[in-house]
């Protein structure tokens, strides 16, 4: 038995009765836990579950960015989950917030879709949505899909990259948490991540507002847009749009537009 797999029912015990129909699944290996979960998605399927993975083979992250995972040194997984917010501005943010929390106090958020420790990247997120029917009848289901080092990955097997903020290799949760294992993790995490959803479906952003501003590792830092535009990041706005302060004024930036790299 895989741990991941070894800790499914515990994970299913804390969540299914505050969310009917959930279930958990756990396999040995798929290209990415977020396109099967969008495919499943498109075929009608819209129940909520929670997809983890030993191995991801096609993992995605933002913009298109890879992300590949080996059994037992990262653990990813991906939360599907109908949901109908008000407004969906700063999901994203609202997931990192949770997974952060419930983490460690030392782990921080790199908007708008990084897990950070001490700088480096521990781990990423990409939110997706589905739709099924149209008008009043309409379904829309949000799959957040999570990537997180269990082990410090080697540099030698990475790009370079060259920043101040941004070493070369990434963080590892065993940095925090020795021992801890992928399966560990996951019931550490997901019953915090639905609860924190579904908060989200009723308060909107406002209710994690602060508690980013707690974990905002870019905030009264230099960053560089990925146009060109260099400024002060001055923490987040009420829909999570991050505040620029630039020789032009504060500009508000949404993930859509632009990705930020510290100067």
């Amino acid at each position: 038995m895989s741990d991941l797999l070894a800790h499914a029912e515990d994970i299913w015990l804390a969540i299914a009765p505050g969310l009917p129909g959930f279930t958990v699944e756990i396999l040995p290996t798929v290209d990415s836990t977020n396109s099967e979960l969008m495919r499943r998605a498109r075929g009608g399927l819209m129940e909520p579950v929670l997809l983890a993975a030993d191995e991801q083979t096609a993992g995605r992250g933002r913009m298109g960015k890879g992300w590949h995972s080996q059994a037992g040194q990262s653990l990813t997984f991906s939360l599907a989950m109908p949901l109908a917010p008000s407004d969906w501005s700063g999901l994203s943010l609202a997931v990192g917030v949770s997974l952060a929390e419930a983490l460690h106090p030392e782990v921080k958020l790199k908007w708008p879709n990084d897990l950070w420790f001490q700088g480096r990247k521990l781990g990423g997120i990409l939110v997706e949505t589905a739709h099924m029917g149209q008008g009043v009848g309409a379904q829309r289901l949000v799959v957040a899909g999570i990537g997180i080092n269990m082990a410090r990955p080697a540099a030698a097997s990475l790009p370079v990259v060259e920043s101040a903020l941004t070493p070369v290799a990434p963080a590892g949760l065993a940095e925090l948490a020795m021992g801890q294992t992928a399966g560990e993790t996951l019931e550490c995490v997901a019953p915090a991540l639905v609860r924190d959803i579904l908060m989200f479906e009723r308060m909107g952003f406002t209710a994690f507002a602060q508690r980013f501003a707690q974990r905002d590792a870019l905030a009264g830092i230099p960053v560089q847009l990925s146009d060109g535009t260099q400024g002060t990041a001055q923490g987040v706005d009420g829909k999570g749009a991050l505040q620029v302060k630039t020789d032009r004024g504060v500009v508000a930036v949404t993930s859509s537009e632009v990705s930020v790299r510290p100067c």
